[in-house]
């Protein structure tokens, strides 16, 4: 996926410990197209919720940025650690069941980039509601996920997944700045596809 980003069920967790794996034994650490898309977004204080192999994470402390990352993959989470460790950058990685993990303290981005369709779609919006509380007035969120129109499921356990409608995302951050909102289709194996929405949004307030 990352397209790809932690999960909760073992059949994922399984799917992306075998793709971080072979990412770091290929020195893979290119961002993809969202990561790119949405870094020169990133400032200040910022939490990377569902960090995978932390790309994101590291690109933004290289901008000046302090990093909190999160993921369930204990393989993404050592290997971040040991790169952010070689470069001394200022990323805190933690390895975390993401289904339940309390939030500590406010931050002005949090970026949660291919993870909450892997929750079922009432764990998935209480997760959202909890990352929008913690941005602080005046900072940024930046989520993306699969949505309605995929095809693919070969990375989901069994019903336990959450493809909202396009609009759905959007909706749930009404009242905030959409800084970017978009939709973007990926050919999938099988002839099938990964539709995509990603949205960065500017909480109400003073900075």
């Amino acid at each position: 996926m990352s397209e790809s980003r932690s999960t909760t069920t073992n059949r994922s967790v399984a799917f992306f410990e075998q793709q971080f794996a072979r990412q770091i034994d290929d020195r893979d650490f290119k961002l993809n197209p969202f990561e790119r898309e949405v870094l020169p977004h990133l400032r200040g204080k910022v939490l990377d919720f569902g960090c995978g192999l932390g790309n994101l994470a590291i690109a933004a402390a290289e901008r000046g940025c302090s990093v909190l990352a999160l993921d369930a993959s204990p393989t993404a989470i050592d290997s971040l650690r040991q790169r952010a460790a070689a470069t001394q950058l200022p990323v805190e990685a933690i390895e975390a069941d993401l289904r339940n993990y309390p939030i500590d303290g406010d931050f002005d981005c949090i970026v949660s980039i291919g993870l909450l369709m892997f929750f079922d779609c009432a764990t998935a919006w209480r997760i959202l509601s909890m990352l929008q509380e913690r941005v602080r007035p005046g900072g940024v969120a930046v989520v993306n996920m699969l949505v309605e129109g995929t095809t693919y499921f070969g990375m989901f356990q069994s019903g336990s997944y959450c493809l909202p409608a396009r609009d759905e995302l959007g909706r749930r951050f009404a009242g905030w700045d959409a800084l970017l909102s978009e939709f973007r289709d990926f050919e999938a194996p099988g002839q099938t596809i990964k539709s995509f929405v990603t949205l960065v949004a500017r909480k109400p307030g003073p900075p």
